[in-house]
């Protein structure tokens, strides 16, 4: 990998967030509006579709503003940006991405046949949304569908006062009920399903998944892991940056690394 092409990856690998207050007030000067027109657009564009790094979320961090933080994040399993939109979903994408039995990640799936959607909501006695002023259906979403070496996987995100919420628990049942429909197993998961910790612990090593050209060298690896069975992990890193005239951080960007690649135990990070 040239250094060129590392610079750029790193690049993606930055995550941008904001929390609601920002967001809202950078939201401000877009009006969201939904009509057939808007519909057609998404569906021309491509929205929703597609798999692996062609694939479009059907919302983005732009189209609306969000409870808490929304995030952009680089996938490695996707090769491609995410759209996040809670710290919830933040967590949970994490987990995926250290998961050995996930293959691809699409975040804001939308239930697309709508006509289904309203068909289910119809025979359940559920109201089905639409929008207030065209009165046209909104396309409902679940956060992940999730790809696996054994099958789909459709995942909604939702914290436990949600649940509280009747007209959350309408939305939730049409959900239910379409991907039973289209044979994919689908789960709620709230704040109590989520490893937090274990996210957390990937967060910190996250951008470290490649490594520049300056520190591929297998002789680095191996000395790291040898000189972790004596040493912290603050006093192997400060050691590699002595030993090999290392810029400062490279130490601990390779331990990272060893982490990501599952070569050290994830646990031996103190959160």
């Amino acid at each position: 990998m040239t250094t060129k092409s590392v610079t750029i990856l790193q690049k993606l690998q930055l995550r941008v967030t904001m929390t609601k207050k920002r967001w809202c007030k950078y939201m401000s000067k877009y009006k969201r509006n939904w009509n057939q027109s808007k519909y057609e657009e998404y569906i021309a564009n491509g929205r929703g579709q597609g798999e692996g790094p062609a694939y479009l979320p059907w919302l983005t961090v732009h189209s609306f503003s969000s409870n808490g933080i929304i995030t952009r994040i680089y996938g490695y399993k996707s090769k491609r940006v995410h759209h996040l939109l809670s710290r919830n979903e933040l967590y949970y994408f994490y987990l995926l991405e250290w998961s050995e039995k996930v293959e691809d990640i699409r975040e804001q799936y939308p239930l697309l046949d709508v006509e289904l959607a309203i068909d289910i909501a119809s025979k359940a006695g559920i109201k089905y949304p639409r929008d207030n002023v065209s009165g046209f259906p909104y396309i409902l979403t679940c956060d992940f569908m999730i790809t696996t070496r054994t099958g789909l996987q459709a995942r909604t995100i939702k914290t436990i006062k949600d649940l509280s919420n009747k007209r959350v628990l309408e939305k939730l049942e049409i959900e239910r009920r379409y991907w039973k429909t289209c044979n994919v197993e689908w789960r709620i998961v709230t704040e109590n399903e989520i490893a937090t910790e274990k996210a957390k612990r990937i967060e910190w090593i996250y951008t470290s998944a490649e490594l520049p050209e300056s520190l591929s060298g297998f002789e680095y690896r191996k000395e790291t892991l040898h000189q972790l069975t004596s040493k912290s992990i603050s006093q192997t890193a400060e050691w590699l940056d002595k030993q090999y005239d290392f810029p400062g951080g490279s130490g601990l960007r390779m331990i990272k690394h060893l982490l990501w690649t599952k070569q050290i135990p994830l646990e031996l990070i103190k959160i």
